[in-house]
């Protein structure tokens, strides 16, 4: 299988890691009525990419440079990163669900390259961060840095972007579009957050959304919700 299959389908939302069970904060935006139509749909996932999805992909990248880079060390640069994307992540519930999306995706993981270097991972309480998991997986199916980037920051839109289409009733062409004409600035974004992995493990992107935040502990205590989170 080439590379290029390869990303398409890391990057499939049908890829068995339980993204689909998640609305990126997206149903408490549109709860709080912060997202209403198109127009409020691309600011939040405009407001995303320019903050979980630098960070995430940021950190995505920069595991995969930890176990690709032949460094004796990897382990502990792995833990470092947790630890850093931990103290980035204000929200205790935003800590829990991307814990909780790393475990699936390890998972997924595990069951298809299970040569690959996923015992390096801290073994922190709950399981690694999701986008550490994905710079490893990425780094497994022989995906390059920035090809890992790319990866995360699609997740970032497209899973919100779907949500959108369950919770609003928008027309999935047009949400479609809209993911199209986004599809430069993720772009941006990616080339971004590869560049960050070459920081040390304390410095990648460190970009904070607090009204997600709150919209995230929120939502956290709903006794019926869709989605997860």
């Amino acid at each position: 299988m080439t590379t290029s299959s390869l990303l398409l389908l890391v990057a499939d939302g049908r890829f068995p890691a339980g993204a689909h069970a998640h609305s990126g904060g997206l149903e408490a935006a549109v709860a709080a009525g912060r997202v209403t139509d198109l127009a409020t749909l691309e600011a939040f996932l405009a407001g995303r990419l320019a903050t979980a999805g630098l960070v995430g992909a940021a950190f995505a990248a920069a595991a995969h440079r930890a176990v690709t880079s032949g460094s004796a060390v990897r382990g502990s640069t792995l833990a470092l990163l947790d630890a850093e994307l931990d103290a980035r992540t204000a929200a205790p519930a935003l800590r829990t669900v991307s814990r909780r999306q790393g475990r699936a995706l390890l998972r997924a993981g595990r069951a298809i390259w299970p040569e690959a270097s996923f015992d390096d991972l801290p073994a922190t309480p709950g399981g690694a961060h999701q986008p550490l998991v994905l710079g490893l997986l990425c780094a497994a199916a022989g995906l390059s840095r920035a090809e890992t980037a790319t990866v995360a920051v699609h997740g970032t839109v497209t899973g919100a972007a779907s949500a959108a289409v369950r919770l609003l009733g928008l027309d999935p062409y047009r949400v479609q579009a809209l993911l199209v004409g986004l599809a430069g600035r993720c772009d941006g974004i990616a080339a971004a957050a590869a560049r960050a992995a070459d920081d040390p493990p304390e410095r990648p992107a460190a970009a904070a959304a607090p009204l997600a935040d709150i919209h995230a502990e929120a939502h956290a205590t709903w006794e019926v919700r869709l989605f997860a989170s």
